[in-house]
């Protein structure tokens, strides 16, 4: 079993008694913080009612603070949300979308949270190394952001817009 395959039935184990989705987004953030060697930044970016078109900071870990807020218009985050897909960028340098937050990133990640058609959040990743997420980054993150779209829709009503 891959590393990616161990980690996600951990996750999916937390899910079945994680006591919200905050909760749930803060220990697969600091999960793949401390055991993907190359995820040097995991955090969440969340819809906001009160702000149309704009994610707000959810629960991350890594080394350098991230922007509070992310409009829809601006960077990786942006481009994701508005796409509603995923945005994998191994060389920021060479990617016009990108938006600096820490000069050490070279590699992003970017994955839509969806509850049906509707954006709830996305999970962003960075790394200080180029080359970083391969496909199977891509599908083992796609399927943690799946892991937090279906737990959001089962608490539906425990899930709090700020």
């Amino acid at each position: 079993m891959s590393k990616h395959e161990q980690l996600l039935q951990e996750l999916q184990g937390y899910a079945r008694s994680a006591t919200g989705a905050e909760a749930l987004m803060a220990h697969i953030a600091q999960r793949l913080h401390e055991e993907m060697a190359r995820y040097n930044w995991v955090g969440f970016y969340l819809t906001d009612e009160s702000l149309p078109a704009t994610l707000v900071l959810g629960p991350y870990k890594g080394s350098f603070l991230p922007l509070e807020s992310v409009s829809f218009d601006v960077g990786l985050c942006g481009h994701a949300a508005t796409t509603r897909r995923t945005v994998v960028v191994n060389d920021v340098n060479a990617n016009l979308h990108y938006v600096s937050a820490a000069d050490l990133v070279k590699s992003e990640m970017v994955v839509p949270i969806l509850v049906g058609n509707r954006l709830m959040g996305e999970i962003d990743v960075e790394s200080y190394f180029a080359g970083t997420f391969s496909k199977q980054d891509q599908e083992f993150v796609e399927a943690c952001t799946a892991l937090v779209g279906r737990f959001m829709e089962k608490h539906a009503s425990e899930v709090v817009h700020k």
